[in-house]
């Protein structure tokens, strides 16, 4: 086992994330670099070449350095719908130097004002039709009409000089507080994803990648459009209305080699023909992250269609660093191994930054030195500080690795849920949920579900006992809390189970009865 750290290719001095992504066509800059597809059936899509995408990407560069006049290193929320500006917007922000901030179109107002307010943005790119409160005075509003404007034939900017440790972009999640943290990520973090082009996709150049994700989310902005693109390969980017029964279709109508989601679509796709076989064309295999693979999950798929799952596992902090692939196939209740060229080992769960053995249990842990790891959380020194252990970072998974360096996930040691592949703080759905004036105490977790993936569910004692509030909680967290975060269930209780100190005791809300009663 290698704990001496990275042991990959190191980035060079001088680079720029977009410049890196957008370069790989070099040599046929008339390739379909990009497509995006707006309707289920296919009949609406634009097809972008290396060329066209590159000078779009520079021309928003422009816009935003020149002529909005944004600093280098200055923070720019992205706040669009899942279209085609918003890629755009997200490299050339990048490309201008600057620091985008990639927010999800289903944030509410007060969701948007904290990020603005704690990122110190000093520019929002928005779609004016998604909630978005009162602007603080300086900010820069560019509008996507403007956006689209100057793309259509404004100016093209240069690539900004920037080096590998320089910012590149800022994502978002949750915190141990009531309100989430932000990933500050350097542009060294596309060359820090080199390790999953042979350890996880097994891509070339001859391949068309469709994601099923929308752009905000880290797994789409990676492995949906970063990754085809550094590697001279097709990106198929979906804009529409999402529902399972459309990506059959959309994989055989746009020749996509490669599809990536998460394993409860791959379970919902698998429903539509109830055991029968899938004629999938040239669909080579399919990704899987955001959430476990079950075993049963895999072999279902493999029978009905021919082809393999391979998993990935990773965080907002480093993306994917564990993953099978084609040259290194899935081992049964695990997770995967370490790419090639990567540091992991499993520390103990207290303290101690010495390795365990194979076979026991403890935080699965990255060496510091890997070019994909986090510059450091935005102005959040003491959770920084906590998740390093020497010359480890520890993003608070459990797991255990085999003599074969194969790892098996065990769950988290912090209280984060996960919410389709989004990490949600309890904490910050709880403050939400005690705003309303008749809620004496609530604790927030996710519960396993039947099928597959978690529910977050919100336990309530009232102060008027008795009192079904589930449609006024509801509507309170649809006014304040992003989709993702909303419980989907509310369970009415007399007491919530406490510590000797007074402290809500999640582990003991997630008994067998909580689970038949909300699965």
């Amino acid at each position: 086992m290698n704990t001496s750290g990275y042991r990959g290719e190191l980035p060079p001095r001088d680079l720029n994330m977009a410049r890196y992504v957008l370069r790989a066509g070099d040599a046929a800059r008339d390739k379909t670099a990009l497509v995006v597809i707006h309707d289920p059936a296919g009949r609406e899509a634009e097809t972008w070449t290396y060329h066209a995408l590159e000078s779009a990407v520079r021309r928003v560069a422009f816009e935003l350095r020149a002529k909005r006049g944004l600093a280098q290193g200055s923070r720019v929320l992205i706040r669009l719908r899942n279209r085609t500006a918003y890629a755009l917007a997200f490299f050339g922000a990048i490309a201008g130097g600057l620091v985008p901030i990639p927010a999800s179109s289903d944030l509410t107002a007060r969701e948007v004002a904290f990020l603005l307010d704690d990122s110190e943005a000093a520019a929002i790119v928005l779609d004016d039709t998604l909630p978005h409160g009162n602007f603080a005075i300086g900010l820069a509003v560019v509008t996507e009409a403007a956006l689209l404007a100057a793309i259509e034939g404004g100016p093209e900017g240069a690539f900004a000089d920037t080096t590998a440790n320089d910012p590149a972009f800022l994502i978002y999640t949750s915190g141990t507080t009531a309100n989430p943290k932000g990933v500050l990520h350097a542009h060294r973090s596309v060359w820090g994803r080199r390790p999953m082009y042979r350890g996880w996709y097994g891509i070339t150049a001859a391949d068309r990648l469709l994601h099923s994700g929308v752009i905000n989310w880290t797994y789409a902005i990676g492995t949906g459009l970063s990754d085809p693109l550094a590697n001279g390969a097709t990106a198929l980017l979906y804009t529409g209305e999402r529902h399972p029964s459309i990506w059959l279709g959309l994989i055989r109508a746009f020749d996509a080699t490669i599809f990536a989601g998460v394993p409860g679509l791959y379970h919902q796709i698998l429903k539509q023909v109830n055991g029968g076989r899938l004629d999938i064309a040239r669909l080579r295999h399919g990704l899987t992250a955001g959430d476990t693979l079950p075993d049963a999950l895999e072999a279902d798929w493999r029978a009905c269609t021919g082809t393999r799952l391979y998993e990935g596992f990773g965080q907002t902090e480093l993306s994917t660093y564990l993953s099978n692939a084609p040259d290194f196939p899935r081992k049964a209740g695990t997770v995967g191994r370490a790419q090639p060229g990567r540091c992991v080992a499993i520390l103990p769960e207290d303290r101690g930054e010495t390795p365990l053995p194979p076979g026991a249990s403890g935080l699965i842990a990255v060496h510091r030195t890997d070019p994909g790891l986090m510059l450091g959380y935005w102005r959040r020194p003491d959770e920084e500080r906590a998740m390093f252990r020497g010359e480890w970072f520890t993003g608070g998974d459990l797991g255990r690795m085999d003599a074969d360096g194969a790892i098996a996930h065990l769950g988290r040691a912090s209280d984060l849920m996960n919410a389709g592949g989004y990490r949600v703080s309890p904490v910050e759905v709880e403050a939400v949920l005690r705003e309303h004036p008749l809620v004496a105490e609530v604790g927030v977790i996710d519960v396993p579900q039947q099928h597959g993936g978690t529910a977050i569910t919100a336990f309530v004692v009232t102060r008027e006992g008795g009192a079904d509030l589930s449609a006024e909680l509801a509507a309170r967290a649809e006014c304040s809390l992003a989709a993702y975060k909303r419980p989907r269930h509310y369970v009415f209780v007399e007491r919530l189970p406490k510590t000797a100190n007074g402290k809500l005791k999640r582990s003991d809300l997630k008994t067998p009865a909580v689970r038949s009663a909300t699965g």
